[in-house]
Parts: C-alpha cells; sequence; structure tokens
C-alpha cells in the first residue's frame, strides 16, 4: 500500500531509508540552523540488512521506506554503528517489529545498548578486521572510537565501496537532495566545518591518527554514507581532505572577538580592539553575543588564529553569556591559538581577570593581561584597544 514515502536508491544494492527533519534547531547546545537527516541504509543481499535507524519520532518513516523496497520482516541483520539516540532510538521499535536474526555492534556499542534499552537479548560484538557474509555481499567492521564517541565503528560494503560512516564525516543540514553533488560546494563547506567544529573538535588528534590508518585497512571507498547530512558519492576524498585540514587546526591570521556588553563600553571596546587587527593586517571577526550563537562562535574559531574575549563584570563574575560561550569553547578544546581578554567595569572589575584564568586553562598563549576599563572608555583607552588589536594581529602567523 502506498505510505507517502520512498526509499531512495545509492547503489545497486544501497538504499537510504532514513528521515529528514527540518525542524531540529537544537543539538545538544549547538545550533542546527539548517535541521538534519537522520541516515539509515538497507542493503539488499540474500540477508538483507538495516544500517542503524533513526531518531524515534521518525520509525514508521524508515519503515515505510522499506516497505517500498521489500518486505520490512525479510530483514536479517541490523548494524549498530553508534549508539546515540539520534540513531538508535527506533532499534527496540525495529527489533520487535523486523525480528532481525541477529543484531550487531562494536564491544562498547553492545554495552550501551543494553544500558540504553536494556534489551536482555544477545548482541553479537564485531571489532576492526571481523566481516560479515551476507549472502552475495560482505560487510567490513573498523571501529573508529570517539569518533565521537567510544562505540562508534565504521560499516563498510566490499560490493560497490559503500562506508557507512556513522557521525563522520556529515553535517547537520535537511534539505530534499540526498546527495553531496546536488548541493553549492559552499553551504556544503560550512555546514560540515560547524559541525566538526562543534562535534568533533576535541577529538582532532584522534582523528589524525585514525586517518592515517585508514589507508591501511585496504577499502576501495568510492562512496560515502554519514548518519547525518548529504551522501558523498562522488569525490568522497574532499570531505576527508576537510577533515585532515580541520584536524590541524593550522593558525591563521584570523581573530575572533566575542563579547558582550551591559551598556555599550565592552561593545566600544571590541570595536577598537577590531580596529586595531584590521590595521595589522589581520580579519577581524566580531560577534556580539546577542546576535552569535555559542556554535558559530565555535565554527569561526575553526580556521582563526586569535580569540579574543570581552566581558563586563557582574557581581564580580564574568557576564553569563560570555560565561556560557566560555565553558562550551573549553569542551572543545581548540588548538594553537593566541588570545587576549578586556571589558568594562563599574565597582570591582573582576571579569578580565577571570577570563586570563580560562585562556590559561584552555592553553591559549595571552598576548597581554585582560584590558579593562572603568565605566565608559575615553579616547585613550580606546587607543589603547586599538593597539591591543595590533598586538595580537603582530603575533599571528605571516604569509609565507
Amino acid at each position: 500500500m502506498p505510505s507517502g514515502f520512498r526509499a531512495v536508491e545509492i547503489t545497486d544494492r544501497v538504499f537510504w531509508v532514513g528521515a529528514v527533519d527540518f525542524g531540529l534547531r537544537n543539538f545538544h547546545g549547538y545550533l542546527t540552523s539548517r535541521g538534519t537527516t537522520y541516515n539509515a541504509f538497507l542493503v539488499l543481499a540474500d540477508k538483507p540488512t538495516l544500517i542503524d535507524t533513526v531518531k524515534a519520532p521518525f520509525g514508521e518513516e524508515m519503515m515505510a521506506r522499506i516497505a517500498s523496497v521489500i518486505e520490512p520482516s525479510k530483514i536479517e541483520h541490523i548494524v549498530s554503528n553508534h549508539s546515540e539516540m539520534d540513531h538508535s532510538g527506533f532499534l527496540p521499535e525495529a527489533i520487535a517489529r523486523l525480528k532481525p536474526s541477529k543484531l550487531f555492534a562494536s564491544a562498547q556499542g553492545c554495552d550501551a545498548l543494553e544500558r540504553h534499552f536494556h534489551f536482555g537479548r544477545p548482541i553479537e560484538a564485531v571489532k576492526t578486521g571481523d566481516s560479515l557474509d551476507i549472502g552475495g555481499a560482505t560487510l567490513k567492521f573498523v571501529e573508529s572510537r570517539m569518533l565521537h564517541w567510544p562505540d562508534s565503528m565504521l560499516t563498510y560494503l566490499a560490493e560497490g565501496g559503500v562506508l557507512f560512516s556513522n557521525d563522520a564525516f556529515g553535517m547537520h543540514l535537511a534539505s530534499s537532495e540526498r546527495f553531496a553533488d546536488e548541493l553549492p560546494r559552499d553551504l556544503l563547506r560550512a555546514e560540515a566545518a560547524k559541525y566538526y567544529a562543534n562535534i568533533l573538535l576535541p577529538l582532532s588528534p584522534i582523528l589524525t591518527a585514525f586517518l592515517g590508518k585508514l589507508p591501511g585497512f585496504g577499502l576501495d571507498i568510492r562512496t560515502i554514507a554519514p548518519d547525518h547530512g548529504p551522501i558523498w558519492r562522488e569525490d568522497a576524498g574532499w570531505i576527508v581532505e576537510r577533515y585532515a585540514e580541520w584536524a590541524a587546526q593550522k593558525p591563521t591570521r584570523k581573530a575572533v572577538v566575542v563579547y558582550d556588553t551591559m551598556w555599550g563600553s565592552t561593545a566600544k571596546m571590541a570595536r577598537a580592539i577590531g580596529d586595531g587587527l584590521a590595521a595589522g593586517g589581520a580579519t577581524a571577526i566580531l560577534m556580539p553575543l546577542d546576535a552569535a550563537h555559542r556554535s558559530d562562535v565555535a565554527t569561526e574559531l575553526l580556521g582563526a588564529g586569535a580569540l579574543l574575549v570581552g566581558s563586563p563584570t557582574m557581581n564580580n563574575q564574568i557576564f553569563p553569556t560570555v560565561a556560557d560561550t566560555m565553558t562550551y569553547l573549553e569542551g572543545l578544546r581548540p588548538k594553537n591559538l593566541v588570545g587576549a581578554s578586556f571589558g568594562s567595569f563599574g565597582w570591582s572589575g573582576e571579569a578580565t581577570a577571570h577570563l586570563d584564568e580560562r585562556l590559561a586553562r584552555m592553553k591559549i598563549e595571552l598576548v597581554a593581561e585582560g584590558l579593562k576599563v572603568k565605566y565608559v572608555p575615553d579616547g585613550e583607552q580606546l587607543e589603547a584597544c586599538r593597539n591591543l588589536g595590533l598586538a595580537v594581529a603582530e603575533k599571528l602567523p605571516h604569509a609565507e
């Protein structure tokens, strides 16, 4: 019976059976301005296999897409590459309705799924180097621990060279197009960078090591099918190269100036600092937090060489929006940055000292001690702000 949903053919053996979430705007603190997709994949063979499921509210959509290709009860196996609920939320219901003979996951995935859902049924653990004959086709498994959860793994279909990469090489982007080559490259770069900066950045050393090992797995990768965003069926190497570039965190002459203000004084300081940065040959990106989200700040930092943070002092502390952003950034652990703090105060002025402590804890090289101004900056104080911008610009790498 027609359902209104159809699978999308990726290869003659592989079909996309996921769902598009145009309404998602928050992914645990990350602003998903363009929604997302929950990608699940059906592999046709003598033993049809489902790779991942979808977020629970979208399960019926997935089931309908499967039914547009085969009778769902014919599915023999389910592979869970990652136990996070946006990929496994519908898994218990899928198991109950599909009744697969086996469920596969990494060893840590087996533990996570049991702790999530309390199945009380065996889950077969697989590891790097293991393969699964599904009747006329072979799946190979590669563990990708901490990219981005301990249980993460990749599944590779040898016939057709399709790599099901779970959260690696994806992005949060809802669209009617299923393939990356159908979308503008600038859009892909922007959303892939935002995803990397907000999800994978703290794991960059692990990713660099993993990418170094990837050629040794002997996989002829022609298509990369991530669990979020479009599928890379052409030039899959492009997204791999971007991940290698972002993981390196090579500093540039871009400086991100993030701040909030109570009565405009800290904002005046930020603008003067930006003027000094520009005069010193740097690209200054000013991000007032009444207009910029913390995840956008993280994204700009991905290709930067400096972070300057401004805050008024409130109750002897950093202003709440600035403290929120700094907590978020500290968890993402950006590398290879120089920085400084600044801010206006009326009574005690502790904010810049607190910010300097935060920046030092983040291993950001301080160009100068925090610059603070009582109440409203005058011309001489704004000149000091401009000079701070010049000093930071001087610390940034010069073009080779």
